[in-house]
């Protein structure tokens, strides 16, 4: 068995995106990883962008969709700077994070509209995009 737990987020991104599409076994697998702590980091965070840039557009499993939104919400909605507001510095990310493949695809528009409904205060630059 694959010991993805404690293989490098990139080495484990690679894997994964062997076959292109990410499956519901692979769902199951990134979930317990980047939970494994209780908590999502940045690098987590960027690695789930990774995949979803990788495979937009790609018939993944549904769950992959809900994994993606959870988790990155997770991320810059209960952070302890400033939790369920997207700060200047979370919508930079953001932004960046979104626009690096020229495109918002359908998980990330689910992203936004689940950010737009559950934060408290969005930062200007990031309510721009959600319009």
């Amino acid at each position: 068995m694959i010991d993805y737990m404690t293989k490098s987020l990139d080495l484990l991104a690679k894997e994964i995106l062997e076959d292109g599409i990410i499956d519901a076994n692979e769902v199951k697998l990134i979930k317990e990883r980047i939970y494994a702590d209780g908590m999502i980091d940045r690098e987590e965070a960027n690695f789930l962008f990774t995949l979803n840039d990788a495979t937009s557009g790609k018939e993944n499993d549904p769950s992959w969709n809900q994994l993606f939104v959870d988790a990155i919400a997770t991320h810059v909605l209960e952070d302890k700077t400033s939790p369920n507001v997207i700060d200047e510095e979370e919508a930079t990310w953001l932004l960046k994070s979104i626009e690096s493949d020229g495109k918002i695809d359908k998980n990330e528009k689910s992203l936004l509209a689940y950010l737009q409904k559950h934060a408290t205060k969005i930062h200007p630059s990031l309510a721009a995009i959600m319009k």
